[in-house]
């Protein structure tokens, strides 16, 4: 494997081989040696895989989306306690008056899941009560009643309980690919930062040695300016150009420390502090790998299962499903049905012990708004809102195929460029070595010279971009096939 600039022994198509030189190219090979590790450090480089694994594990804002998991999980709590089991009591008591009457009641109801409620209790009453209200006083143990209510038309398949309870689910389900989504765009940026490192690296080694050129060259002219070969102003013009060359190492090197402290946003250590990489940590670029130039459906069809958007709105859909079936739910009558049983216990208040047989009485309860606008108007607005989530799904599933589509197209685009560059760089690297080879015949001088180094930089670093491009165009296409997703 090569990297950009890199000569290789074989002579190229259309380019003439460069002539036996001790000069190395603008551009290191790819297997160059790494500069000088500290004791202790790992020798390793920092691949990409590195970086993203680092993202899943520890990347802060990935773990704060993951509490969505817990607020759902709440909201679903919140939802199920609706259908808690509920204690009542009161106290009622009237000491002063004609009538001194004291009630005490406690009770138990359970809320069903199908519609409806059971409940049961029990009350004793003491004291003088109005005959008006003698349905107030039990027996000396009291009462014991237990009883139903069952919806009969209304809220029989569904009610506000169980549609809030069936919304806070699908809000559960709504974690994942909201979570998922996050994950595809921290890859992805994750992925820029990472390449742009290994791009601000290519730079930062290019600018190397190509202020090591100019450095070597400059004993030799002192040399030949010293024996009277060449005059002095060759001597100052290198030392300038080399001046030049030192600020532009500097440049590419805060710039390279700029890329590194942007990545360590992404990547840290097991405790989450983010970790700055070191110089000899910098991979060169892997080679480019051959691809299908079209999209195939194949991968439409992967990217529309995979995509977390589409889920999203299939799930936001089924709320709004809910929200209708309770609203058209709302336009049927209230027709409810109420059984009760009572039994008194313990001395009879009366002679004529009224209060000693059981109990039981059935009731219906009825109503219904006669225009029901209010729940036609829910419908409606529901009904408009299924229909816009329709029309954006079929919009989000268009785009989700131009996004893979586009990144195919800019990585064949980028390959081409790659390519086109390498050969670029290996021809400008040819004029450049042969110019320093004429210099030292003394058939040349220092402008042509730097001038073909000039251009075989300015080569190297187009080589760079295209090579950055197409790692980019990498990282789109990975978010937009939806590749990255956490498991639970």
């Amino acid at each position: 494997m090569t990297t950009v600039g890199y000569v290789e022994n074989e002579t190229n198509a259309g380019v003439a081989p460069a002539e036996e030189s001790a000069t190395p190219p603008i551009l290191p090979a790819a297997e160059s040696p790494l500069p000088e590790m500290p004791v202790g450090k790992s020798a390793e480089p920092l691949l990409l895989e590195d970086v993203i694994d680092s993202v899943y594990e520890r990347y802060p804002l990935l773990q704060a989306a993951l509490y969505f998991r817990n607020i759902a999980q709440g909201e679903q709590l919140a939802a199920a306690g609706e259908f808690d089991l509920k204690f009542q009591g009161a106290s009622e008591n009237g000491p002063l008056g004609f009538y001194q009457t004291y009630r005490q009641s406690i009770g138990m109801i359970q809320p069903l899941y199908g519609g409806g409620e059971v409940f049961a209790g029990y009350r004793i009453g003491r004291g003088n009560f109005q005959p008006w209200y003698l349905e107030r006083e039990t027996n000396g143990g009291g009462e014991f009643k237990v009883g139903a209510a069952v919806p009969l038309l209304q809220n029989v398949d569904i009610d506000p309980r169980r549609a809030a309870l069936w919304q806070a689910q699908y809000g559960r389900y709504l974690a994942e690919p909201e979570i998922q989504a996050q994950l595809i765009a921290f890859v992805q940026e994750a992925s820029y930062a990472y390449w742009e490192w290994v791009a601000a690296g290519a730079s930062y080694r290019i600018a190397e040695r190509i202020l090591q050129l100019a450095e070597d060259r400059t004993d030799r002219i002192r040399s030949q300016v010293e024996a009277g070969l060449i005059d002095p102003p060759e001597l100052t013009d290198n030392l300038r150009l080399v001046a030049e060359r030192r600020a532009k190492l500097a440049d590419a090197e805060r710039k390279l420390q700029q890329a590194a402290v942007k990545l360590s946003l992404f990547f840290r250590d097991p405790q989450g502090h983010p970790i700055i990489p070191d110089l000899w940590q910098l991979p060169p670029f892997p080679e480019p790998e051959p691809l299908i130039p079209h999209t195939t459906p194949q991968e439409i069809e992967q990217a529309l299962q995979q995509r977390p958007e589409l889920r999203i709105m299939d799930l936001v859909r089924r709320q709004y499903e809910v929200e209708y079936a309770q609203a058209q739910n709302t336009t049927l009558p209230n027709l409810d049905a109420v059984v009760t049983g009572s039994q008194d216990v313990g001395e009879p208040t009366s002679p004529k012990r009224d209060k000693s047989p059981f109990e039981l009485e059935a009731s219906l309860y009825f109503d219904v708004p006669l225009q029901r606008r209010k729940a036609r108007g829910k419908m409606t607005v529901v009904e408009g809102k299924i229909a816009q989530l329709a029309a954006k799904r079929r919009l989000v599933a268009d785009k989700i195929s131009v996004e893979v589509q586009s990144a195919k197209v800019a990585l064949q685009a980028a390959l081409v460029q790659v390519e086109q560059s390498r050969e670029a760089v290996l021809l400008a690297e040819d004029l450049a070595e042969r110019e320093r080879q004429n210099l030292e015949r003394g058939l040349s001088d220092l402008l042509k010279v730097t001038l073909r180094e000039q251009y075989a930089v300015e080569s190297a670093e187009k080589a760079i971009a295209a090579l950055l491009q197409y790692f980019r165009a990498q990282a789109d296409l990975r978010a937009a096939l939806g590749v990255d997703r956490l498991l639970r």
